[in-house]
């Protein structure tokens, strides 16, 4: 997240991403065991798709924004509903970053490794650094799990971890032992080990409890038994890390007073912040707000969320298929509402021809793109940047629509804001291209007051608006607006405001159906033209040393870059840095910017696609660093990319 941040804390974090570092002396109060402060944790929780990983993450995580650390979380899940249990493709992890200061990313390398089964040791052993801390639960590695993922013996005991801080703890027979004078099935008691994992980890990090004995039992309001089973799992967990002697220190990230400016603050993931940011988007422009919507990974989640919004006027529609969410949506639009459709690339592929239409009809749409791994179903639940081309130019004819991309889990916020203005101010369809890193991630974010946000009130067309030469007052809905170039939105019913809509081209002014060429270049310029003057606010460059070397991004790049900046600067190397927000039309200083350094470094989770943009508008030799690999970038290897760039 983006915020002051102290001196001492800025120095900390100029390798973000690195193992956590110990700012405090080992102490021992009366009858405790060690406690040992850092400045920065990295956890992994790993497990089968059934282990309840992602839940386990998630109560961690609120609990740490409680506690008041900044944080930034990485959940990693299979595609597959269920795969085979005990498998390497069923894996799924939760990896959370906290810390006492500012930081960006959810870290490199986790110091601390859960392994829940064979698979989840397998799957993840590559990313944990020497010496970390490895807690596997030995009840899981029978002689068949393990051979199920390739192991020909015991990793506990054929010396392969050996550099590693290993805990073994049958995490499962603990649990079904604590969980004894409950009526449950052995199976049944077995589901609330990440409870008790859980517990365990609480203790180690002293995290507060409150929160998920609360949560726990909220969620099982309804099954009382199961909510208590759960919380004597977990309460057992933390008892267990109190009394056993493998756990000999415990440890303390302190809240991040420095990072973050006055206010109120909550934990927020990117498809939630972009889900309130089109209720407050709806609400300040006194709209009612309409998402035709069909379910795709990883955008279902702003469905479920503003489905609950229906007291804020939201009104939500589970199409059949991508094309009627989309064909409700420019509907609702056409009816005076904000409309949205939310999607993910393949969705957008089957939107493309609705999307031309809204160009036509010229209306306030936004499309939401949740980027992931493609091409066609390709990579459901890994990430990807790989739809800017297909968001700049995938329609047929002259289509221009504006793009805008937030940077961070809690910039989906204002990213939403933004693209609402624009879509309403300039009567066009706006793209806003998020991605699964930013919607699934989290991090603190400061709820805004309402005196913050924008004023959004869009005036409809009540009356006649041009004069004929006899004098005659008409309608012309494609008169525009001689700054802004919108035509006029005219909600239908309204008396003497009948028009005609369709994608036939129309004529300028009256809207009546023309075939005239004249007609036609004049209205794909026009269109155009809309589209290049909307306004954007220049881009700022981050540039304190006077660097020849510029590193641009885009999207949820943010964090890795500035993160691997953090540490070239630390390293006394001089490099400038910018991101993007508005990708079409781009800031009107971009090209002066670009031209301004000797090189340009674009990393992007694709195989170069604004690289490719500014070489062609700009003429500058931009060079790529890409990657596609369903993750997003690590600190490290981005701050090596950009030194090699630099002494090149």
């Amino acid at each position: 997240m983006t915020s002051q941040v102290s001196s001492a804390a800025e120095q900390a974090d100029q390798a973000d991403g690195a193992d956590g570092a110990v700012v405090g002396e080992q102490r021992k109060p009366a009858g405790t065991k060690d406690v040992r402060r850092l400045d920065r944790v990295i956890i992994r929780f790993a497990g089968d798709s059934g282990d309840g990983m992602q839940l386990t993450g998630d109560r961690f995580t609120s609990e740490t924004a409680s506690f008041g650390n900044d944080l930034s979380t990485l959940p990693n899940f299979p595609a597959e509903i269920r795969a085979p249990a005990g498998t390497l493709p069923g894996v799924s992890s939760f990896q959370l970053h906290f810390a006492d200061h500012d930081i960006l990313t959810p870290g490199d390398a986790p110091n601390v490794l859960v392994a829940m089964n064979p698979a989840a040791l397998k799957a993840n052993i590559g990313d944990v650094p020497r010496g970390a801390e490895i807690i596997v639960n030995t009840d899981e590695f029978t002689k068949r799990a393990m051979q199920k993922v390739g192991y020909a013996a015991s990793p506990l005991e054929d010396g392969s971890l050996d550099g590693y801080q290993l805990h073994p703890v049958p995490l499962t027979t603990l649990t079904v032992e604590a969980l004894k004078e409950f009526d449950l099935t052995r199976k049944e008691a077995e589901r609330s080990k990440n409870m008790f994992a859980l517990g365990l980890l609480s203790w180690m990090y002293h995290r507060p409890t409150e929160g998920t004995e609360k949560f726990l039992r909220s969620k099982f309001a309804k099954k009382p038994e199961i909510a208590e089973a759960n919380l004597a799992a977990f309460r057992a967990g933390w008892n267990f890390g109190e009394t056993t002697e493998d756990f000999a220190v415990s440890y303390e990230v302190a809240p991040a007073a420095t990072a973050f400016p006055v206010g109120t603050y909550r934990n927020i993931s990117g498809n939630l912040a972009l889900s309130y940011g089109l209720v407050a988007a709806s609400r300040q422009a006194d709209l009612p707000l309409f998402l035709g919507s069909y379910p795709i990974t990883p955008a279902s989640d702003i469905l479920h969320e503003l489905s609950r919004h229906k007291n804020f006027g939201v009104r939500t529609f589970q199409a059949e298929d991508e094309i009627a969410g989309i064909g409700a949506a420019l509907g609702a639009a056409f009816g005076g509402a904000l409309a949205v459709t939310t999607t993910s690339g393949p969705g957008v592929a089957l939107k493309s021809e609705t999307i031309g239409l809204a160009v036509s009809l010229e209306l306030p749409l936004l499309v939401v793109d949740i980027q992931r791994g493609g091409p066609s179903t390709g990579l459901p639940t890994k990430t990807e940047q790989a739809d800017l081309l297909q968001a700049m130019f995938g329609r047929n004819g002259e289509a221009p629509v504006p793009i805008v991309a937030p940077r961070t889990p809690g910039d989906c916020f204002d990213a939403a804001l933004e693209a609402a203005r624009i879509a309403l101010t300039y009567r066009t369809p706006v793209m806003l291209l998020s991605d699964g890193y930013l919607a699934n991630g989290s991090e603190p974010w400061r709820v805004p007051e309402l005196e913050e946000l924008p004023d959004l009130t869009v005036q409809f067309t009540q009356g006649t608006n041009h004069t004929l030469d006899d004098g005659t007052e008409v309608f012309w809905p494609y008169k525009r607006d001689p700054l802004t170039l919108a035509r006029p939105w005219a909600v239908p019913g309204t008396p003497g405001l009948e028009h005609r809509i369709g994608g036939i081209e129309k004529e300028d002014g009256t809207g009546n159906i023309s075939y005239a060429p004249a007609n036609h270049d004049f209205m794909v310029r026009i269109r155009q033209a809309k589209i290049d003057g909307i306004d954007v606010p220049d881009l700022e460059v981050d540039d304190p040393d006077g660097a020849r070397t510029l590193v641009l991004g885009w999207g949820s790049t943010y964090g890795p870059i500035t993160a691997a900046v953090r540490r070239l600067r630390a390293a006394g190397e001089a490099v400038a840095q910018a991101h993007l927000r508005h990708l079409n039309p781009f800031p009107a200083n971009l090209g002066a910017v670009l031209k301004a350094y000797d090189k340009v470094v674009v990393p992007e989770m694709n195989l170069g696609q604004l690289a490719t943009l500014l070489r062609a508008k700009y003429l500058v030799d931009a060079h790529s660093y890409n990657q596609v690999n369903g993750m997003p970038f690590k600190a490290e290897q981005l701050a090596a990319a950009l030194k090699e760039a630099i002494d090149d």
